[in-house]
């Protein structure tokens, strides 16, 4: 087990990083194509290679409960949700910055399946959430010259990640992970077929083809790599390494981006790392000691 928690570690750090990537290449494209347009033509070539996969696994979308329909199709919604607020803010704040806000989402999860779902929250994980948040509010920086819309839609991104991440909780472990990746590529493309009526194409240029490209590889790797991570070793101890992501933004916001951020943002990134790094902590210990009850 040791071993495969190790090479899971791996699967999540380059997964993480292969997201940071993807952004890098999107905030990129961004200059010489509409958003609308990035959604649509990133949307049917991840929809093509995700489709090639459930169909040579031979799934049907009709063979899921009810139920788990109607959460792939929420998960979906709230992905194209999470996306336009995504890319309205990588569009206009730093790289890093969008990516630290982005980590507070464990932490939002957590408390959103405590009020949802009921599962269990401890006062140390919940003081880890609150203290996470005022590393969020230090980022963003309310009531200052620095909070502006690209900051509001930081937060509605965390909002709607969350919803998908806990629609993603509430379904089925049965359903597979290449139809769940489907549904979400399918959505997304959806509503930036909606969105062009509302926005101008343009031909890419050789060189935003390649960004194009860049963002499709990337994001299926980032999708696999983390599927390989949460399947092959225990998730407490794999999931701390998912950031790498924002070591991964840092450094490619300064090489390829020329951005860095201003010294609060850094401390609150830092603070939400810990909170978030702490929370992780807390349920390996619990998980721990529901393990050392059962076996004693």
């Amino acid at each position: 087990m040791q071993n495969d928690n190790i090479r899971a570690a791996f699967y999540m750090m380059g997964g993480s990083s292969a997201f940071a990537a993807n952004d890098t290449f999107l905030k990129l494209l961004g200059s010489e194509l509409g958003m609308f347009q990035i959604l649509v033509l990133r949307g049917i070539a991840v929809s093509i290679i995700f489709g090639l996969m459930v169909w040579h696994a031979r799934i049907a979308f009709r063979d899921l409960t009810r139920a788990d329909r109607n959460f792939l199709l929420v998960r979906s919604a709230a992905e194209a949700g999470a996306a336009f607020f995504f890319f309205n803010a990588l569009f206009n704040m730093p790289l890093a910055t969008v990516t630290a806000i982005l980590q507070f989402v464990p932490l939002a999860v957590a408390l959103a399946a405590y009020l949802v779902l009921r599962e269990p929250l401890g006062w140390r994980r919940l003081s880890a959430i609150l203290v996470g948040f005022a590393g969020v509010m230090l980022i963003v920086q309310p009531g200052t010259a620095a909070f502006n819309m690209a900051s509001v839609n930081a937060l509605a991104c965390v909002a709607m990640v969350t919803l998908r991440d806990l629609s993603t909780r509430m379904m089925a472990v049965q359903v597979p992970s290449s139809l769940v990746a489907l549904t979400t590529a399918l959505g997304g493309m959806l509503f930036g077929v909606a969105g062009s009526a509302f926005e101008v194409w343009v031909m890419p240029s050789p060189v935003a083809w390649l960004w194009l490209s860049g963002t499709v590889l990337f994001a299926c790797l980032g999708y696999y790599l983390i599927i390989l991570a949460m399947r092959g070793g225990e998730l407490s101890f794999v999931a701390p390494f998912r950031y790498a992501a924002l070591l991964a933004a840092l450094v490619l916001g300064w090489f390829v981006l020329g951005e860095w951020p201003d010294a609060l943002t850094l401390l609150g990134s830092a603070i939400v790392v810990a909170t978030g790094l702490f929370a992780l902590y807390r349920e390996r210990q619990l998980q721990q000691q529901a393990r050392a009850v059962q076996t004693g």
